[in-house]
Formats: structure tokens, C-alpha cells, sequence
């Protein structure tokens, strides 16, 4: 069911917006196949390369979408990837971006963002690093709350 918040008294201003929500939410997308369906051609293989190397290293990791991207999942969010305009963003989180911050002199990078782009080979042994990475971190972060309970 989909509520409208959205009050305008200009009934075709009013038919536009209903429209629009229904349009977005048909559109939603609602796994990682679909958003790979849906990504550049240039792009796909990379991702699916990046996904099989994620689900490779972490047997157990949990795929969804989150914030509309590719989202790994295990003890809290690992990682997440998105396709854009000239490059595949991978988001690891700033620790981890802090941690390898050297390996990823070739990348662009932000707080918790890498870029790979399209015209690049994807990194895959850094990002097995970065993955283990955050599963470690996840899984101390867990460790740390189950003492604090004590």
C-alpha cells in the first residue's frame, strides 16, 4: 500500500505526484541480480567479479540492497558497492579506508569510499584485505558489546 503525504490543491498537480510514487515504488529495486540487471554492461562483470569475491571469502555473508546498492551483510554491514557514471564506488567504511589508505594510492578515495573506474582492473586481492578487514571489525564490535552486558 502506498500512503501520500503530499497535499496540493491542483488536482493535476496532485495526479503527477500519485503518478511518481507509484512509478518510484514499482521500480524498487530488490536484489543484487535485479541491480546488475539493471547496471552498464561495462560495469556488470566488475561487480559480479567483486560480489563472487566477497561471497567467496565470507561463505555466511547476508546480500541485500541498502540505501539502494549492493549491501554485504554479516554482524553489521561489511561493505557495499554502486555503480556510477565513469566508475564503481566500493564503500568499506573509514577504518577501513584509514587502514589501507598506501594500497588505495591509485584510487580516488573519500571518508568511506573508494573509486574504481571502469577502465581499471578491479583490485580483487585488496578488496579480500578490506573484507577481512571488516569482518574482523564487525565481529570485535560484537565481542565488545556481549562483555559490556556482562
Amino acid at each position: 500500500m502506498i500512503h501520500i503525504k503530499y497535499v496540493c490543491n491542483n488536482e493535476s498537480r496532485k495526479q503527477i505526484v500519485i503518478h511518481y510514487i507509484i512509478r518510484e515504488a514499482m521500480d524498487v529495486i530488490q536484489n543484487i541480480d535485479d541491480y546488475l540487471s539493471r547496471s552498464p554492461e561495462e560495469a556488470r562483470l566488475s561487480m559480479q567479479m567483486m560480489r563472487t569475491e566477497i561471497n567467496r571469502i565470507v561463505p555466511d555473508v547476508e546480500e541485500t540492497i541498502s540505501w539502494g546498492m549492493p549491501s554485504f551483510r554479516k554482524n553489521g554491514i561489511l561493505v557495499q558497492f554502486a555503480c556510477h557514471k565513469k566508475h564503481i564506488g566500493f564503500y568499506p567504511g573509514p577504518s577501513a579506508i584509514e587502514a589501507f589508505k598506501e594500497d588505495l594510492s591509485a584510487f580516488n578515495i573519500s571518508k568511506g569510499t573508494i573509486q574504481f573506474p571502469f577502465d581499471k582492473a578491479i583490485p580483487l586481492d585488496l578488496i579480500t584485505r578490506i573484507v577481512l578487514f571488516r569482518v574482523a571489525e564487525n565481529n570485535d564490535k560484537i565481542l565488545k558489546k556481549r562483555k559490556e552486558k556482562r
